[in-house]
């Protein structure tokens, strides 16, 4: 039949498969490759059964044949690659083949009997063992022997890197144990701190505060106040230092709040300039506006994500410096303010807050700043100079040699009051013992800034200096900040900070006098 025809010669299809049948036969299964249907039940015929048998190996046949000779590619891409135990040729059987990597013994042997060369091991001793201390993880890598198909060490070369890596582990060993004594000293000095903090702050609650007004000017009172003080009573301490002149209550301070919030209102519900001046505002009530304090607000203290829209003290902030813009229309707001309201916030209730802001910033020094009065914001420049010469010479030639002026650099730090320039509690800290010494603690620390970093500064040009002092090092402390602010002395031929300034504004009112013009007769 064709069938059965079709079904001899497909299933021996070539020599090859006879070949690999005769000789493994315990691998293939009886009667071709292709596999058999099961073996039919006992009652149907044995030739119906034949006939079916070979009607699936012919389909089964001629599909593999079509796609092993026509579709090879993508059988291949189809069926996963199955790798049988033996190897196969067309005449007999190839020993399996075997990519195991060689023993290293093996390849020593063989490296050796090439080169002639015999390799000994070093002693047990010098391998390594249990290290109590690696630098790194992958420092050690020099011990470790070469792969098994690269030649062997040398003993002197297994030598020189065990050498090497003691002395890989001998640095590491003194860096860490001097980062471990720096980080004992730290803890050491802020454990100290925190003691003194503590103690001092029962000396201030039960002996200073109950007598403020006999104990403020004692050297003992003093001396705390110059440690810095705790910050548990700093804002009751800055209320009592800064006091209370213009008499504001917080009941003037819900009224003022009251107004800012009307005209930040009618800022939003009109939006051209001609209305705002219709209504009859100012030019500061106009630098006042609402836009200007947003814009400032998220700038101040950025780092501390409190201020800023959302943050927990965001309105807090914005009510101060609306309520103080109601307040003091004539000064208005000016930028910097933020940055003064917001420590004295961090600090303070929010009526005291404002309270003690108004009261700084009516201070001589902060209202000549704020108000931008030229001819006395010269003054203080002018002061200044005197005790920068008289303090720090080589650098005050330095900086006239390039006619580098001190309103570059301390405009921003007498507006913000050096919370901007300096780290927050470093910053609180000249804030303490400002409030104790007045406005001349406010250039004496600008001086000792100047102290500090002195030898950076005789290196710098113009340029590199006014951007060295408008961004400051992050990693100024204060221990050394207040040991160069102690070592500068505010006193000029005898005369301290006051009679200076006081001099100096006689000589202008004298010099004012003689340029007047003559009385007509």
């Amino acid at each position: 039949a064709p069938l059965g025809f079709t079904d001899v010669n497909l299933n021996s299809r070539n020599t090859y498969e006879v070949s690999r049948r005769r000789s493994a036969p315990e691998h293939l299964p009886h009667g071709g490759t292709a596999p058999a249907e099961p073996a039919p039940p006992p009652q149907e015929p044995a030739e119906r059964a034949r006939h079916r048998v070979g009607i699936a190996g012919a389909g089964s046949s001629f599909a593999e044949f079509f796609t092993r000779n026509f579709f090879t590619k993508r059988t291949k891409e189809l069926k996963p690659a199955v790798q049988s135990a033996p190897g196969w040729k067309l005449f007999g059987k190839v020993p399996p083949r075997e990519n195991l990597p060689k023993d290293s013994k093996i390849i020593q042997q063989e490296y050796e009997a090439r080169t002639g060369r015999m390799y000994k091991p070093p002693p047990p001793s010098a391998r390594r063992k249990n290290i109590e201390f690696e630098p790194l993880s992958t420092t050690a890598l020099i011990l470790e022997d070469r792969p098994a198909n690269l030649p062997a060490k040398s003993v002197e070369e297994a030598l020189r890197h065990r050498q090497e890596y003691d002395e890989m582990v001998a640095e590491a060993k003194k860096r860490e144990i001097k980062e471990a004594h720096k980080r004992k000293k730290i803890m050491r000095e802020r454990f100290k701190q925190e003691e003194n903090i503590a103690s001092a702050m029962v000396i201030w609650v039960n002996e200073i505060l109950p007598n403020w007004e006999g104990m403020r000017a004692t050297r003992r009172v003093r001396e705390l106040w110059w440690q810095g003080l705790p910050p548990s009573v700093r804002g009751k301490v800055w209320s009592l230092a800064v006091g209370n002149e213009l008499n504001i209550t917080p009941e003037l301070y819900e009224i003022f709040l009251s107004r800012a919030k009307e005209r930040w209102k009618s800022f939003s519900e009109t939006s051209s300039e001609n209305d705002i001046e219709d209504a009859g505002a100012s030019v500061a009530d106009r630098e006042a506006s609402l836009e200007l304090i947003k814009l400032d607000i998220s700038r101040t203290f950025p780092s501390l994500y409190i201020f800023q829209k959302g943050g927990p003290y965001h309105d807090l902030l914005h009510s101060v410096l609306g309520a103080y813009t109601c307040y003091r229309p004539d000064v208005g707001y000016v930028q910097g303010m933020s940055f003064i309201a917001a420590v004295l916030i961090l600090n303070l209730e929010e009526a005291d807050a404002f309270i003690a802001f108004a009261n700084l910033l009516n201070k001589p020094c902060q209202l000549a700043f704020f108000r931008v009065d030229h001819s006395m914001m010269l003054k203080y420049f002018a002061a200044f100079e005197v005790f920068f010469e008289e303090n720090l010479p080589k650098l005050f030639l330095h900086f006239k040699s390039y006619s580098l002026t001190p309103d570059i650099y301390l405009i921003d730090w007498i507006f913000t009051l050096y919370s901007k320039s300096l780290p927050l509690d470093l910053a609180c800290r000249v804030w303490d013992v400002f409030c104790r010494d007045g406005e001349e603690f406010l250039f004496r620390t600008g001086l000792g800034i100047l102290r500090l970093y002195e030898d950076i500064l005789l290196q710098m040009d113009f340029i590199h200096i006014a951007q060295f002092l408008t961004k400051l090092p992050e990693d100024i402390t204060s221990e050394k900040l207040f040991s160069c602010i102690a070592a500068i002395q505010m006193q000029n031929s005898n005369k301290k900070w006051a009679q200076v300034f006081a001099s100096l504004m006689k000589d202008n009112k004298e010099g004012d006098k003689n340029h007047s013009p003559a009385p007509k007769s």
